[in-house]
């Protein structure tokens, strides 16, 4: 049994495309949406091939119509692009956003499974990356193999006192430094993080091709290049 984890696809469509491992199962927890502008494809592909799937703080917002406010960092390229986000997805593809649940407890090859895109104490919006202590003390309550998480962008797989927390890392836009798609596989039980380089050229082609801000697809390239390794102020900068 083979089992995919993905996460965080953020629209990115070429990048998750470029997925091409064998499953059979595949498990997502959360942000199929934002940042990327081709939605239609990446739900459309969630819609087709995800087993089980969880609804991330992303995905709430387009759903339920939250403007995005305005600011620094990620949250400005989130304001940026949410209202395109809405101009492309149908009513039938938002509808699956919404009725994601918002965790899941799953079972898949004889293992249990519990889904939160973020922690159980904030399931939408609590960061939390790899301290074992605070993992252990928010997983208390939580029966199941595996916890799989996502929303860091930071891939990560722990050992805890008796269950194992895997963040597959994001598809669309990683965080850690390493440009390349992220996700991982589970299989007899075993846990792999993987990478596999995707066109990012094509990527901000497409975006160019909505006729979204060019400031936009300067800032999501150099985000996307750096492997999400740029700060706060080297973004303000772009405009």
């Amino acid at each position: 049994m083979r089992i995919l984890v993905i996460a965080d696809i953020h629209s990115n469509w070429h990048a998750l495309d470029a997925i091409r491992e064998p499953f059979d199962a595949c498990l997502f927890v959360g942000d199929i949406v934002d940042y990327g502008t081709d939605p239609v494809r990446c739900i459309t592909w969630a819609k087709n091939h995800v087993t089980a799937g969880i609804r991330g703080n992303h995905d709430h917002a387009v759903a339920q119509r939250i403007t995005a406010r305005g600011g620094r960092g990620f949250r400005r390229l989130a304001a940026a692009t949410r209202p395109l986000q809405w101009d492309l997805i149908d009513q039938k593809r938002l509808k699956y956003l919404a009725r994601l649940p918002v965790t899941q407890h799953v079972e898949v090859g004889g293992l249990s499974f519990f889904l939160v895109h973020a922690t159980p104490r904030d399931p939408m919006d609590e960061y939390l990356t790899d301290d074992i202590d605070a993992w252990n003390d928010r997983l208390q309550t939580v029966k199941a193999d595996f916890v799989c998480v996502g929303h860091t962008h930071i891939p990560c797989h722990l050992q805890l006192n008796d269950k194992q927390l895997l963040n597959p890392g994001s598809v669309g836009q990683p965080r850690d430094g390493d440009p390349r798609a992220a996700y991982a596989i589970i299989e007899d039980g075993k846990v792999h993080l993987r990478r596999v380089e995707y066109d990012i050229d094509a990527t901000l082609e497409q975006m160019r091709s909505t006729g979204i801000d060019e400031w936009v697809v300067r800032l999501n390239e150099q985000v996307f290049r750096s492997g999400g390794n740029i700060s706060r102020d080297e973004m303000e900068s772009i405009r």
